[in-house]
């Protein structure tokens, strides 16, 4: 049993004694699964905190021969069969936290790639008295220990790319690092000494020059998940479970977290559904473990339409994107796709792969950037942010000409791409204009059923704003306002919100494909 080599299931063993866990043991019957199938090179991506650290301790925990992990498992789902008690703690296994390895070298001022083998290797000189002289790498350790032997291992590496993420292109760590990925699993005696090569990280391989030391690796990421979508993360029915327990509101938990398409299925923030449950409360927990820099860094790019295509998944659309060119590092970007692709990975927006579009996942992640431009007063999303609170301050003051000039700016100065042909790009432009509404508002309603027909648009209070009036919206092309207003009256839209409000306020908002402008009507109900 050592820290690096054979470690014991002490990580795993705390892990379940917290209040509120999620039970996502079976993921070793599909890990054994792939192994049985001679997929043994396994890399997992997802953002921080979901996951993926817990998921190696509890590989850890299975393999490690420096564990006895038999009644650690006994209640957990996972299928207790032959492939399972066969591999239980039967292994030597290799545990390293990347991150940390570097940032303790950096610390002491020491060669990390140096330092990491050196410390695995000096545990395997213990383990195997005799066949290492002790100044080996660790794959010729492997190697060694493997001809001489015939045992395989089992190497875990948490937080593998942070090298690569982090460190500059030609720095000499990260090089050296990628040396050393490439002796690790791309030399002849791999495919003899490793049993499973598992490794997580936040950002995708990318499969040119250095890391080709690690393209045979089998990927599993937040735009292409395979069939390991719901194994990492938590699934609906695990969310639903816990809010039993918990007595919270699912659809709360659901309204706050959930989005994140992954091969699709549904996947929630383990972190906030967590730290939610214990609270009782909704609110921001996961970008308390970070900071906001991971967004300003990227979306500060001045690439052509990144704010444009920012500003409209914040408002609710979801935007075509090109997921293939994404680098896996902080630096170098070519074009918005990347920049929005790399946002995807850190999960900051999600990803649909089967219509290749990206969007913003739930409430979390849409308070995430409403408190980034609150903050960052200069940048160009404040600016739109600032012009949005004036657009929703107008419609609630009833400022029939002020809204229509406001929405008028929007298309002209912040989403000019879009072309006006039917209602549905006019809709486009007002909950854009509007965005500044999620900081009282749930997410507009398109097409909302009411009274005798459909509403357009309908803005609802959230439950801590009830003294916010509905606001309803009914939109012409080559109408009048007016003509809008009268079509609400008629059809009765207020008769279905009676129950959501104090007032309502009917918003009749038209575009003249002639002369290209808008205009607005207002009129006020009282309950």
């Amino acid at each position: 049993m050592g820290r690096y080599l054979n470690p014991n299931n002490n990580k795993f063993r705390n892990f379940l004694k917290e209040r509120f866990v999620v039970d996502k043991s079976p993921i070793l019957n599909h890990i054994l699964g792939k192994i049985e199938q001679n997929k043994c090179f396994l890399c997992c991506s997802r953002p921080r905190r979901f996951g993926k650290s817990v998921t190696a301790h509890m590989l850890v925990a299975y393999f490690s021969k420096g564990a006895d992990s038999r009644a650690l498992f006994e209640p957990l789902k996972c299928v207790k069969d032959e492939v399972f008690l066969a591999g239980l703690n039967r292994y030597d296994t290799i545990f390293m936290d990347i991150q940390a390895q570097f940032v303790k070298a950096k610390n002491r001022d020491v060669d990390p790639n140096k330092m990491l083998q050196e410390n695995a290797v000096k545990e395997l000189v213990k383990a195997y008295p005799g066949l290492l002289r002790g100044d080996e790498d660790l794959s010729e350790a492997l190697a060694v220990i493997n001809l001489e032997t015939g045992n395989e291992f089992v190497i875990i590496f948490d937080e593998w790319d942070y090298p690569i993420r982090e460190l500059a292109e030609n720095s000499r760590e990260r090089l050296d690092y990628i040396e050393f990925l490439r002796m690790m699993f791309k030399n002849a005696d791999a495919q003899d000494y490793v049993r499973l090569a598992y490794l997580t990280g936040i950002l995708p391989m990318v499969r040119a020059k250095g890391q080709s030391a690690v393209n045979h690796f089998d990927e599993y990421t937040m735009t292409d998940a395979g069939d390991m979508g719901g194994d990492i993360g938590f699934v609906e029915a695990e969310v639903e479970a816990l809010c039993r327990r918990a007595g919270v509101s699912a659809d709360e938990m659901k309204y706050w977290y959930d989005g994140y398409d992954l091969g699709g299925v549904e996947v929630y923030n383990p972190l906030s559904v967590v730290r939610a449950a214990e609270s009782g409360k909704f609110r921001q927990y996961w970008t308390e473990t970070g900071t906001y820099e991971d967004i300003r860094s990227l979306i500060e790019q001045d690439f052509d339409g990144l704010r444009e295509a920012v500003i409209r998944m914040l408002s609710g659309d979801r935007i075509p994107v090109s997921v293939y060119g994404c680098r896996n590092d902080m630096y170098t970007f070519r074009d918005k796709d990347q920049i929005i692709t790399t946002l995807i990975h850190l999960g900051y927006f999600a990803y649909d792969a089967d219509t290749q579009e990206a969007y913003v996942p739930n409430k979390e992640i849409r308070e995430i950037f409403y408190r980034y431009m609150e903050m960052n007063q200069n940048d160009s999303l404040s600016v739109f942010l600032n012009h949005s609170k004036e657009a929703l301050s107008a419609v609630l003051g009833a400022e029939q000409e002020r809204v229509a000039a406001l929405v008028q700016k929007v298309h002209d100065d912040f989403i000019p791409s879009i072309e006006y042909n039917d209602e549905n790009s006019l809709s486009c432009t007002v909950t854009i204009a509007l965005l500044a509404s999620f900081a009282y508002y749930q997410r507009p309603i398109r097409e909302f059923p009411c009274g005798k027909g459909f509403a357009d648009l309908v803005y609802l209070p959230l439950p801590q704003c009830p003294q916010r009036p509905v606001i309803v919206v009914e939109l012409k092309w080559n109408q009048s306002a007016d003509t809008a207003i009268a079509q609400i009256r008629e059809k009765r839209y207020p008769d279905s919100l009676r129950d959501y409000y104090g007032e309502i306020l009917l918003v009749g908002i038209s575009y003249e494909k002639k002369t290209k402008e808008h205009t607005c009507v207002i009129s006020q109900i009282e309950k």
